[in-house]
């Protein structure tokens, strides 16, 4: 169980790389253009699901990797992690994607009861 787990998280981390990637482009080329400005920046607070420090240390790194995002701080008392959000036009859409793409993986193999 915990195998395919894995291999799900790995697709799915993969897979928002590569569309967050693209979406960093199209910010940045937008941005870039005459007449263009820049997207809204945001800090914003995220919390996730109950997990152990190593889940944790993860989720942030994943995020951080992924394009358009940077973890700045984990909170394991709140259970929150702080962001950088180079675009936060959606920023709903973006916690949403954390939580399905992110969390069930790593929920599944360093998961504990919060």
């Amino acid at each position: 169980m915990k195998l395919l787990a894995a291999a799900t998280l790995l697709l799915r981390f993969v897979r928002a790389i590569v569309v967050s990637g693209l979406q960093t482009v199209a910010v940045i080329l937008r941005a870039g253009r005459p007449g263009g400005t820049p997207p809204p920046l945001a800090l914003l607070r995220v919390r996730f699901a109950p997990m152990s420090e190593q889940g944790a240390a993860l989720l942030g790194a994943m995020v951080s990797l992924t394009p358009g995002t940077t973890t700045i701080d984990i909170d394991m008392d709140e259970r929150d992690l702080l962001l950088h959000v180079l675009d936060a036009s959606d920023t709903d859409a973006l916690v949403a994607g954390i939580r399905r793409d992110f969390e069930p993986g790593l929920v599944a193999l360093f998961g504990r009861p919060g």
